[in-house]
């Protein structure tokens, strides 16, 4: 088991596959949540003219800082701090998540038929040592019936996820291929995240 020489470290995701991918190889973790007044959809802003992969690792930077700032208010046990941000890009056009069911059918619809890419970046620190990586993936969707998109949809699925669907949920009759890393596109490439924790270790 990887289990890091500190004891645990901190997930700072509400995300609950990110913890069960950690749990999956062994990883014991706490989670460190932002509460409501600390505005942390407001990091995931996208900036006028930024690439997908750009945008990804500048916002997962933000949430690390955000998170080691809340350790540090808390005055909580040190250990390291692991953030993830996952984005769905179809060319330079960035998907996150959707804001309601019309913008998750749009989604899906401009995404269905065609190949796209996942960019998962993690950044875990621990005191002033930051250690990063990036994870690129593809996935190509069958054409997708308007009935198909909506049924989806409707099951609620795609809400909270980027692009609007989920690898390892009812999405999966739809895909196609996959090419690259399974857990990076589920939102925690587990490879990246293993190399990151033997690094700060």
């Amino acid at each position: 088991m990887l289990i890091p020489s500190h004891g645990f470290i901190y997930l700072a995701s509400q995300s609950p596959r990110r913890s069960q991918l950690l749990t999956q190889i062994g990883v014991r973790h706490e989670l460190l949540l932002a509460n409501a007044a600390e505005g942390a959809e407001a990091l995931e802003r996208v900036l006028p003219g930024e690439a997908p992969k750009t945008y990804v690792q500048r916002v997962t930077r933000l949430k690390l800082q955000a998170a080691q700032a809340r350790l540090a208010r808390r005055n909580l046990t040190a250990a390291p701090v692991l953030c993830a941000d996952t984005t769905v890009a179809l060319g330079r056009t960035i998907y996150g998540k959707p804001a309601d069911v019309d913008d998750a059918v749009r989604m899906l619809q401009e995404l269905a038929g065609r190949s796209h890419r996942v960019l998962t970046a993690v950044a875990i620190g621990y005191g002033d040592h930051v250690v990063a990586a990036c994870s690129e993936s593809w996935v190509s969707f069958a054409p997708m019936t308007e009935g198909e998109i909506r049924t989806y949809v409707a099951s609620g699925e795609p809400m909270g996820k980027a692009g609007a669907y989920a690898v390892q949920g009812l999405a999966a009759i739809h895909i196609s291929r996959i090419s690259g890393s399974y857990t990076g596109i589920m939102g925690l490439p587990l490879f990246e995240t293993a190399q990151l924790l033997k690094a700060l270790n």
